[in-house]
């Protein structure tokens, strides 16, 4: 079981719904406060930004190792400009975690280097979440995971090797507050790349709680991957996808992101429990089932056939598995047709 603020995060509790604000404040403080507001009415538990600066991510060089070329949304860019155009500015995120705090619903972030850690621990944030592309960053990883708060790793673009070492280095130092998500790292992500299936073996292989980020369209895939054990659901959310920005196109905006919530805690509730208890309402229900009925006027001492005898609807008589057991008998007394056979009818 995991603590973040005043949710618990387990295995038997209610799926932790995280929006991630990203890029979509396009650059404006107050967009991102109102993207925090809107993403508490919607439902989220969470809201998490992103804690870095071009700087302190990569490097202002524009040569080809530095050209996003890889059939993106962003191709033409260099990682700089992209992330020049992306990062959330630090001095905002102090306030927007005091303005998260105020209204109730909790704020942390992915730190990216360890100058964020420091950073978001002034800030006391309640989690650390590490992106997909800073999972083979060990030393951060490590270092995050040190403050003793709950480690939440996405594995886009993880081997099953890079996703153990991420594991390990939060053991390694007392940490066992982690959660695996289960990540397909393209922008839009494919139906077909998502493998859902993955994130129960997620939970199984490394003995930790399984989770999925989304990048696809829509609200299907979050919705799946409920129903195959995720505990956490991350999904990029914007208040309007007209505004533009970096991650516009595979965002959620408000009645999305709240269609989203409802399709959750509704498979939630179906989901329910392994249960073959009877309820009173089950029991009323039986009253419907089939049972050993007089089909039609019987005399004393006649014998009961499968003709004057039947398992019908409703269920007030002997039980149908009795049939082979009384055919061949006597009535014990006259039966009027619409009779539900009783022990006491056969002699």
């Amino acid at each position: 079981m995991i603590r973040i603020d005043n949710k618990t995060v387990s295995n038997d509790s209610p799926v932790y719904i995280i929006a991630e604000v990203s890029a979509n404040h396009n650059q404006s403080f107050e967009i991102a406060k109102e993207m925090i507001k809107a993403a508490y009415e919607a439902g989220a538990d969470a809201v998490k930004l992103q804690t870095y600066t071009p700087d302190t991510i990569t490097l202002k060089c524009d040569n080809e190792y530095f050209q996003i070329k890889q059939g993106t949304i962003w191709d033409g860019k260099t990682l700089y400009e992209l992330y020049e155009e992306a990062y959330t500015p630090w001095e905002w995120q102090p306030e927007l975690k005091k303005y998260a705090d105020s209204i109730g619903i909790t704020l942390f972030s992915s730190p990216f280097d360890k100058s964020a850690v420091d950073f978001l621990e002034k800030m006391n944030v309640p989690a650390y979440k590490i992106a997909s592309f800073e999972i083979t960053d060990i030393p951060l990883i490590e270092y995050a995971a040190s403050k003793g708060k709950p480690m939440i790793i996405s594995t886009g673009i993880a081997t099953l090797c890079d996703i153990e070492e991420a594991v390990n280095a939060c053991r390694r130092v007392g940490n066992d507050k982690i959660v695996l998500l289960k990540c397909t790292s393209a922008y839009p992500a494919p139906l077909e790349d998502a493998n859902l299936e993955t994130i129960p073996n997620l939970s199984e292989t490394f003995g930790v709680i399984a989770g999925f980020s989304d990048h696809t369209l829509g609200i299907t895939a979050p919705v799946a991957a409920v129903t195959l054990g995720a505990k956490v659901i991350e999904k990029h959310f914007i208040l309007d996808k007209s505004m533009g920005g970096p991650d516009a196109a595979f965002s959620l905006d408000i009645d999305e992101f709240k269609e989203m919530v409802k399709a959750v805690r509704d498979t939630e509730k179906l989901l329910g429990k392994v249960d073959y208890s009877m309820s009173d309402k089950k029991r009323k229900s039986r009253e419907f089932s089939r049972s050993l009925f007089v089909a039609e006027n019987i005399r004393e001492g006649e014998i009961l056939t499968e003709k004057n005898i039947r398992s019908v609807r409703p269920g007030y008589g002997l039980h149908p598995k009795y049939l082979k057991d009384i055919l061949g008998k006597r009535a014990a007394t006259d039966l009027e047709k619409g009779t539900p056979l009783k022990w006491e009818h056969i002699s």
